[in-house]
């Protein structure tokens, strides 16, 4: 059995879950938009790559975390005006899946982005942060993850 390779892309599909909008901005960059990324406190997140897949830049705006919401869980921030400017940002956008490289930047001390970790095993996979409340894994496509 071979150990399993570092991924240097995975895909993000979009869907009806946790992954509501992925796809292509007007301006040909790749897009996720989450407003359920919460670690002290709830964030929407904008996290944007160049056509090529490449990481460009993460926009991030603390929001407050609903109070029905339990710690430790992933929900909507009941942040939707503040999604719908982001959205706006970009133009004539498409959802579609998209091919990305993970990366972790640092806002205010936090970490946003998708980070790659290894299982025991060696099995690799990408989390989304923060929150960690999407893992792909392979074959990286996209279609399932785990929460």
């Amino acid at each position: 059995m071979t150990a399993a390779e570092k991924p240097e892309r995975f895909t993000i599909a979009p869907d009806d879950y946790h992954v509501p909008f992925a796809g292509t901005a007007e301006d040909g960059r790749k897009f996720f938009l989450s407003q359920e990324l919460f670690a002290r406190d709830s964030y929407v997140g904008l996290f944007l790559w160049h056509p090529d897949g490449t990481f460009d830049e993460v926009r991030v705006d603390p929001v407050p975390r609903p109070d029905a919401l339990p710690p430790g869980q992933a929900g909507p921030a009941g942040a939707d005006a503040l999604v719908q400017a982001r959205l706006a940002e970009l133009g004539d956008y498409v959802l579609e899946e998209i091919e990305v490289e993970p990366f972790i930047e640092q806002v205010d001390g936090v970490d946003f982005g998708w980070r790659i970790g290894q299982y025991n095993g060696g099995e690799y996979f990408i989390n989304i942060e923060p929150g960690n409340f999407i893992a792909y894994y392979e074959p990286w496509d996209g279609l399932e993850y785990d929460t």
